[in-house]
């Protein structure tokens, strides 16, 4: 059976956790404490060097430690429903959705984050090297998100998803963005009618309580 390192407060895990509940795959999970810097332990640093979560294991005991990595394997491995794309047209949009929302959206909030919580002084990076925080990169991810649900909200005003005509892997990581945004008190405005629509209507499926 498949092994899943996660950490259940954090938005980057449950990632891969709303992907694999839209598949229905099975998986044994063990939780790592990040409050308690677990991850930087040498027990986890042997599963992932890298000291961050989530991080897969394999059946032939292969550890894959990025969302894009996982999601790749298991699409393969558990092609239905296929959440990366049913045509060369429809994968090259989902990607470019995914990054988008990864990048100008999930990003921001952790820009946000982790260079004001007092909780992360010093660690203003996810990884094993300790970062000093930068207050400022906190205002630039202020307005980098505000400027990403504007364009999220323009999107979804031509589209059903984020990534076309279909649920993709494009949804899992703007919902996860969505709800991150709520901790540094950066939700989407309420003029975005259509991204909140969307937002309601994705919130209501059952993998997003992962």
């Amino acid at each position: 059976m498949l092994t899943f390192y996660d950490y259940q407060a954090a938005p980057s895990p449950r990632r891969a956790r709303i992907f694999m509940a839209e598949k229905g795959i099975e998986y044994d999970c063990k939780q790592i404490d990040l409050r308690s810097g677990e991850q930087l332990g040498e027990e986890f640093r042997t599963i992932n060097p890298r000291c961050t979560v989530p991080a897969l294991v394999t059946n032939d005991g292969q550890v894959i430690a990025e969302n894009a990595a996982i999601a790749t394997y298991l699409e393969d491995m558990f092609p239905e429903p296929p959440l990366l794309g049913r045509d060369a047209a429809e994968k090259a949009v989902i990607s470019e959705w995914n990054w988008r929302c990864e990048i100008e959206g999930l990003m921001a909030v952790a820009e946000m984050l982790r260079n004001t919580s007092p909780h992360m002084k010093g660690r203003a990076m996810t990884g094993k090297r300790n970062i000093d925080q930068i207050p400022e990169l906190a205002e630039r991810g202020r307005k980098r998100l505000g400027y990403f649900f504007e364009d999220l909200n323009a999107r979804l005003l031509e589209s059903e998803w984020v990534g076309g005509n279909h649920y993709s892997i494009a949804d899992i990581t703007a919902l996860v963005c969505v709800d991150f945004s709520a901790w540094v008190k950066a939700s989407p405005d309420t003029s975005l009618t259509a991204l909140h629509a969307w937002h309601e209507k994705t919130s209501s499926r059952p993998s997003s309580k992962a």
